[in-house]
């Protein structure tokens, strides 16, 4: 399965977010894509059960 998060973007986010962490560990970024995924699953579902087509931001 392709992962839906991209390591070079995490990096960046770190290294913007001035805590001074600078890596990341893989089961990190399985687990941040884990719930990525979920995330979306959910909000599908929603929309859905709202008989709509779209996912929206209020689906989240």
């Amino acid at each position: 399965m392709i992962m839906i998060v991209v390591r070079t973007q995490i990096k960046e986010m770190l290294k913007a977010s001035g805590t001074n962490v600078q890596n990341i560990s893989s089961d990190f970024l399985e687990t941040l894509d884990e719930k990525v995924r979920e995330t979306v699953t959910l909000a599908c579902k929603r929309a859905a059960a709202n008989n709509r087509r779209t996912v929206m931001s209020r689906d989240l």
